[in-house]
């Protein structure tokens, strides 16, 4: 089990207190937080296996990303891959489901995909009377976290000053009063871990499952109609200019033509489909029939089915033919 196995997460709210995972059917738990109108919430699940601590970041309702830690390090995860690492019938593991304030979640992603800025080698951090004057001096905008005994708490400064706490301790009064309880006498603050990270970044989105399973069946698709169509190295042209686009968008790893690829990709929806696009115009500039139908007709029968999907996350705006 990770270090975090017995670590508490600041909430809003508790949806679902911790518990076994083998009690909870998580699908359902996801399904009915889109689609009950009290549980379309910002928050999170959290979720300990035995060799894994999973986060799946929620906004009203929906997983929009997800974070792993393991004995490679704590990193984003795309969301279709943190789900299926959760066994259908889980003998061991634990999960919650918080409710939580959007900039929480954003301090929470922080602190578990970015590297931490270094502390100046001759400051005490675990010391107040050091450590909240040396970031009222340095103007410090951003979030520190600090780790006690079994809390995990974020300050969210600005100009030096702490704006926001969320903390896992129970707390009431003003911010300086609650921030003050960390540092109460037997509090043990001083074994806790201070780290911080300049500025603080809304939380990313990832692009929808369902989208990246759309442009797999399109980029499937796009090479059957070739083949159907005469040409029979259009599997080597897609699969020549995937590789070839795979340094400028490395969302096209997660891409193979006819087989499962070794990852999937961990991508916001304009950046995937700016990959993609470039990945389909490249192989219908190469491999198409300019002589036949015309690429905006064979684009338009190819997603027709989904084209309010394609249509939302950009993707025709981004392919130099017009499909009406």
């Amino acid at each position: 089990m990770p270090i975090v196995a017995g670590l508490r997460f600041p909430q809003a709210r508790v949806l679902l207190p911790r518990t076994r995972l083998a009690y909870v059917h998580l699908r359902n738990l996801l399904t009915d937080a889109k689609r009950d109108r009290a549980a379309r919430v910002s928050g999170y699940v959290a979720i300990w296996l035995p060799e894994e601590f999973l986060v799946l970041y929620l906004q009203r309702g929906e997983v929009v990303n997800a974070t792993i830690l393991d004995k490679n390090g704590s990193r984003a995860i795309a969301i279709s891959s943190a789900l299926e690492r959760i066994p259908a019938e889980p003998e061991y593991g634990e999960i919650c489901f918080h409710e939580a304030d959007n900039d929480q979640l954003g301090c929470m992603f922080a602190a578990q995909t970015l590297a931490h800025d270094p502390w100046p080698s001759d400051l005490n951090v675990t010391d107040p009377a050091a450590l909240f004057p040396f970031l009222m001096s340095v103007m410090f905008d951003g979030v520190l976290e600090i780790v006690s005994e079994d809390t995990v708490n974020y300050l969210v400064f600005r100009a030096g000053a702490v704006d926001r706490a969320f903390l896992s301790i129970p707390a009431t009064g003003s911010i300086v009063e609650r921030v003050a309880k960390l540092f109460a006498p037997g509090s043990r603050i001083a074994e806790g871990r201070f780290r911080r990270w300049q500025e603080l970044a809304p939380l990313p989105t990832q692009a929808p499952p369902a989208l990246v399973q759309a442009y797999r069946d399109l980029s499937l698709a796009l090479v059957q109609r070739l083949i159907h169509d005469g040409r029979d190295g259009a599997l080597a042209i897609a699969e020549q200019a995937r590789q070839s686009l795979s340094k400028k968008y490395p969302e096209l790893e997660g891409f193979t033509i006819g087989s499962r690829p070794a990852r999937e990709p961990v991508s916001d929806t304009p950046r995937l489909t700016a990959a993609v696009a470039s990945w389909l115009s490249e192989v219908i500039w190469a491999a198409a029939d300019h002589d036949g139908a015309p690429p905006e007709t064979l684009l338009k029968d190819l997603t027709w089915e989904r084209r309010h999907m394609f249509q939302s996350a950009g993707f025709y705006e981004r392919m130099p033919w017009k499909v009406m």
